[in-house]
């Protein structure tokens, strides 16, 4: 039996899988980050303290983060959960828990999880995409994880598409994941809308269609191109553009035998058509056989890669 956590933003995930890999026990609860560094450690020692008692024996326990442990001094580092950055949360949770732990990215959690158990499974080297809040990826290779010497492989959402293009919280500008978050293509129509009614007025800007003050999903926002909207349309069209060509680098210096896509941006059909062609027209090569391929385990994948790492440890 093996017990996974995967700590979100806005709620906690855990599972037991059986040996087979079969999810039989699986809670949520939330995350409450607001209350705190020490809170959210107990949160965790919550779930997994109502799930241990399913997998008896346990001696390890998978965790998914955002963010990495930093080599350098054992702290968390690269969060989007603010709170959990510097802080020493490997070392805190095994000794609250009283067990093993292994922290991992989320996005290596779902990298995993599709590799072994998902769509990737059967390619030699995958690489996991996570197009959502954030942008982010994993490396597979052989069944295992390849997380680097600096714990930085994979995170795509960190180079550059364009020096001069939006500040991105990392502290550098035109990153991937400024332009193909879920936030990133929201704002883009919300601006492309901008312009598009200002010229109206604000009488008619404000009655315009589409010129309202509440920006739609980005998956609204493909449904809306799908139904003719031109504004949308163009917004889609440069959001495709640069995945193709972000994509296309990834492809460039890693290779892989697959790209799995997950995160809610994922649920974009045009990502599997129009987004694959995009990303033919700027790979180096005469052809591009790279599959890009749907998730399969969906929203479970990452509490199911958690609870592979102490599998995958051992």
């Amino acid at each position: 039996m093996r017990l996974g956590i995967d700590l979100g933003g806005t709620k906690i995930e855990g599972a037991v899988l059986d040996p087979t890999g079969a999810i039989v026990a699986r809670e949520r609860i939330p995350t409450e980050r607001e209350r705190g560094y020490g809170h959210i450690v107990e949160r965790v020692a919550l779930l997994v303290e109502k799930l241990a008692p399913l997998a008896p024996g346990i001696r390890e326990v998978g965790i998914g983060t955002p963010g990495s442990v930093s080599r350098r001094d054992g702290t968390l580092k690269n969060s989007n959960t603010t709170c959990l950055n510097g802080r020493p949360l490997h070392a805190d949770l095994e000794s609250r828990l009283g067990l093993r732990v292994r922290l991992e990215n989320d996005a290596n959690c779902f990298a995993l999880a599709e590799a072994l158990a998902g769509s990737g499974r059967g390619h030699d080297v995958v690489f996991g995409v996570i197009l959502g809040t954030g942008v982010g990826g994993g490396i597979v290779l052989h069944g295992s994880l390849w997380p680097g010497p600096q714990h930085v492989a994979g995170e795509w959402g960190h180079h550059a598409l364009d020096p001069e293009g939006p500040p991105c919280y990392c502290g550098q500008r035109g990153c991937v994941e400024t332009f193909l978050s879920g936030p990133a293509l929201e704002s883009a129509y919300r601006d492309a809308l901008a312009l598009t009614f200002a010229p109206r007025g604000a009488d008619d800007a404000a009655g315009g269609a589409g010129a309202g003050n509440d920006t739609p999903s980005a998956i609204a926002i493909a449904a809306r191109a799908a139904a003719g909207d031109p504004v949308a349309r163009r917004v889609l069209d440069d959001y495709l553009a640069r995945f193709g060509r972000a994509l296309a680098n990834v492809i460039a210096i890693l290779d892989p035998s697959v790209i799995v896509l997950g995160g809610g941006l994922s649920n974009l059909d045009e990502l599997y058509d129009r987004g694959r062609d995009a990303v033919a027209r700027c790979v180096f090569n005469d052809e591009l056989t790279t599959p890009i391929v749907k998730h399969t385990l969906g929203d479970s994948a990452g509490v199911v890669g958690a609870a592979l790492l102490a599998a995958e440890h051992g």
